[in-house]
């Protein structure tokens, strides 16, 4: 990654909301064909940090760098026209519109001219199914059928693959595998594993150490807003993962002052035996 500039990174960025701090001087960078986790529990600043990078909230501190240049994005459409596109738990579809027209929505390809111009049906389940089929999605065998009747999995291969086929050069998932069952996410895990292959950057945005450490290049933890720990692929197991995320440092404080008050409590009492 040496010499080339990141695809997003964040600089320093803070985010207040009412004199409320809900990220403190968060520094990361996203590079093309890496998986960065973003790693936090609830209540951690991993919603602020995405709409921040989406377009949603600008920061009130720091930088947000895209490809090497500063930029405030007024929404997340300025977002997706720079190359940066959020998928976030749900899938973002439209489960009563079919495969192809959830792909394409609102770019649809069109035949015929002016009064005759016309949805071109054919065209959009080709290029719909080609792109599927590309990112290992080879249980959608029907464009036409309704997005609603896809599994967790798929739902979220086709939102992947519609930003990726728009120009998408970094993806956000927004807790992709959270609400779903341990096959549906290894099917979400590959498809990252693909867009990486592709040259795409992908922010993994997850609670789940175990999904994160098995797909993951860097690891960004955060602890009520702030950066607890950053680290590449291999340096920390996945019991020292997890004690970050749940705030060893405080558990092991409070251990200590537990152990203190114990040997209190034992020589109080000796002094009265």
């Amino acid at each position: 990654m040496d010499g080339v500039a990141p695809i997003i990174e964040l600089k320093n960025a803070s985010k207040r909301f009412a004199g409320v701090e809900a990220l403190s001087d968060v520094s990361l960078a996203l590079h093309r064909g890496e998986v960065l986790c973003l790693l936090g529990d609830n209540g951690a600043g991993k919603s602020t940090l995405v709409k921040i990078m989406s377009g949603v909230h600008q920061p009130s501190d720091g930088q947000l760098v895209i490809d090497g240049l500063s930029v405030r994005l007024a929404s997340p459409r300025s977002a997706r026209a720079l190359g940066v596109a959020t998928v976030h738990q749900s899938g973002g579809t439209i489960p009563l519109l079919s495969v192809s027209r959830n792909f394409f929505l609102g770019a649809e390809p069109t035949k015929g001219r002016g009064p005759l111009r016309r949805l071109d049906s054919e065209l959009a389940d080709r290029i719909c199914l080609e792109h599927l089929e590309g990112l290992g999605l080879r249980r959608v065998r029907d464009a036409s059928q309704l997005a609603g009747s896809l599994s967790g999995g798929e739902r979220q291969g086709l939102s992947i693959a519609r930003a990726m086929y728009f120009g998408a050069r970094a993806l956000i998932l927004d807790e992709p595998t959270s609400a779903l069952g341990v096959k549906e996410a290894a099917i979400v895990l590959k498809l990252m594993a693909r867009a990486r292959e592709r040259g795409v950057g992908v922010v993994f945005i997850t609670h789940n150490a175990h999904h994160a450490l098995s797909i993951g290049d860097k690891f960004v933890v955060l602890i009520q807003g702030r950066v607890a720990a950053a680290f590449d692929r291999g340096e920390k197991s996945r019991d020292e993962v997890i004690g970050l995320m749940a705030g060893g440092e405080e558990l092991e404080e409070l251990a200590l002052e537990m152990a203190d008050e114990s040997r209190n409590d034992r020589r109080r009492t000796n002094e009265y035996t």
